[in-house]
């Protein structure tokens, strides 16, 4: 199983590169996380929000691979603690199937994408800019790790 992140937009701060770099590489052989981004679409078009997030949907499900578990970040998802992240990342395992995780661009994600999704997993009950939650995302992936795996970085 992998975990792979699939978000729209591509330029971010430095620092929330190089943060999710660090976080990505501490991840085990055997639960490797990928971060992969898809081009935003320009928001000087003239295009509405529905046409621009149904757009970036379609690079978001063509950047998919097959039979994988689809799981939205949607502020209207399910909120869960750290210990439940570690919980249903263990879920996910004996599923088997590679996780792939939606992050959506300024207007967020198609709601078509969004009712399709396996799950709906919230980050917070806070808005938050693209950077500072790419970075949140695979911190708590790698917390929920460290916590299966019985890690000493997660501590009660």
């Amino acid at each position: 199983m992998q975990l792979l992140l699939l978000a729209v937009g591509q330029r971010l701060p430095a620092w929330a590169d190089e943060a999710t770099a660090d976080f990505a590489k501490r991840f085990p052989p055997d639960l490797p996380f990928t971060l992969k981004t898809v081009k935003a679409e320009p928001r000087t078009t003239g295009k509405t929000a529905a046409q621009m997030m149904a757009a970036e949907a379609l690079r978001l499900q063509e950047a998919t691979p097959k039979g994988a578990r689809r799981v939205v970040l949607d502020e209207r998802g399910e909120r869960l603690t750290s210990v439940q992240w570690a919980q249903r990342l263990d879920q996910w395992k004996l599923d088997g199937r590679d996780v792939v995780l939606y992050m959506g661009g300024p207007d967020g994600l198609d709601p078509a994408l969004r009712q399709s999704a396996d799950e709906r997993l919230r980050l917070s009950d806070l808005t938050l800019p693209h950077a500072l939650a790419r970075v949140l995302l695979v911190e708590g992936l790698y917390r929920a790790w460290s916590i299966t795996a019985g890690h000493p970085y997660h501590r009660e």
